[in-house]
């Protein structure tokens, strides 16, 4: 996702199975049985896995312009969780634990696993760890391919398969490429996402599942992730933004029949159609009954970067991660953090709203959900 500069955080793909590069045809059968169910990012955690910045894909400039974000969230994290930062190789592993230390950062709940990565984007490339029916956590392995070819992806795609047998967990492989910002679910069965995301076949370098139908991925979001509803966005494109509009970067559910999301003319400037937002706006759960919305700000300001870089747009702060005690919000310095930090605790009750300083990574086309994945306990 390097060198994203836009208003929307998304992804593109083309289809390989996660063993190899088979397309998936229309007339595959796919198995519409729920398997698998996905604990809501709200639930206990065991852990939050994070991939550590370093300089071996774009240079020291990058790494050292986000260390001080990651030692933020594994500072805000470890005291109520694991924190499991994935090292490029034992050199970055010893680099970072001096940064923690010179941070004053405990380190009893912190852990390490030593494996190459191409980026930073854990929750695109990183497992997604689901129940089975009989309640044991599994670690399911979607296919992953650097938003479409439009970045280096070989590092991060093995991952999630590392990532379960380090852990000693069942690895499922998931015949679909699907990014984890590009999904969003309600913890009861609805499931919301943008079909230019998933499974739209053009631009050619935005095709992540070549010749997927919508019935077919579906299915696999009833089979994997135990959706009953699936809501569709069109969401859309933009030669700048390679996620091609992630659904994390636009809106959020909340326990209690809630989502977060912003204002109309908001969602205008971030590039959803009146259509998506009348779709967004009148969204239901199982049950059809709307959700309750809380309307998030932009920033009152376009972001300046640490180094006094005007990106020429605004930040958002619906891409926050819901962890153990704690809510780590993306912040900018502008004077709509303290407005979005307070709506946000509001929403979370008993929780503590850190916010995080995201200026530089958001430069790079993310906040703080599209780094960050959760291990449910």
């Amino acid at each position: 996702m390097k060198s994203l500069k836009i208003l929307t955080i998304i992804t593109t793909s083309l289809l390989f199975s996660c063993g190899g590069e088979d397309e998936i045809q229309e007339e595959t059968p796919i198995n519409t049985t729920v398997q698998y169910t996905f604990p809501d990012e709200s639930e206990t955690h065991e852990g939050t896995w994070l991939q550590w910045p370093h300089h071996y894909e774009y240079g020291l400039e990058y790494r050292n312009s986000l260390d001080a974000t990651w030692v933020a969230m594994a500072n805000a994290l470890q005291s109520n969780e694991k924190v499991h930062i994935i090292a490029y190789n034992t050199t970055e592993q010893a680099r970072i634990t001096t940064l923690l230390n010179n941070a004053s950062v405990p380190l009893t709940n912190i852990d390490f696993k030593i494996h190459e990565t191409n980026d930073v984007w854990v929750r695109d490339n990183g497992p997604i760890f689901a129940k089975n029916l009989s309640g044991t956590i599994v670690i399911q392995d979607w296919g992953f391919n650097g938003w479409g070819g439009k970045h280096n992806f070989t590092k991060c795609d093995p991952i999630p398969t590392f990532i379960g047998t380090s852990l000693g967990k069942t690895v499922v492989n998931v015949p679909m490429i699907n990014e984890g910002g590009s999904v969003e679910l309600d913890g009861n069965g609805v499931l919301m996402a943008t079909r230019s995301s998933v499974i739209s076949q053009s631009p050619a370098n935005s095709v992540r599942n070549s010749g997927m139908s919508q019935a077919q991925a579906e299915a696999n979001f009833k089979k994997y992730y135990g959706a009953t509803k699936v809501i569709w966005l069109e969401g859309g494109f933009s030669a700048e933004d390679v996620t091609d509009m992630h659904i994390d970067g636009v809106a959020k559910f909340v326990p209690g029949n809630k989502m977060v999301t912003m204002s109309n003319a908001d969602l205008l400037t971030w590039g959803l159609t009146q259509d998506d937002i009348n779709i967004l706006y009148n969204a239901s759960n199982t049950n059809n009954q709307v959700y309750t919305k809380t309307y998030l700000p932009l920033t009152q300001n376009n972001v300046i970067t640490t180094n006094g870089t005007n990106l020429g747009y605004k930040g958002c702060y619906i891409n926050y991660y819901v962890a153990n005690g704690k809510v780590l919000v993306p912040n900018y310095n502008d004077l709509n953090d303290v407005i979005a930090n307070n709506l946000i605790a509001a929403l979370y009750p008993g929780r503590t709203v850190v916010g995080i300083d995201v200026r530089n990574l958001y430069e790079n086309g993310g906040m703080i959900h599209c780094v960050t994945q959760q291990q449910p306990q």
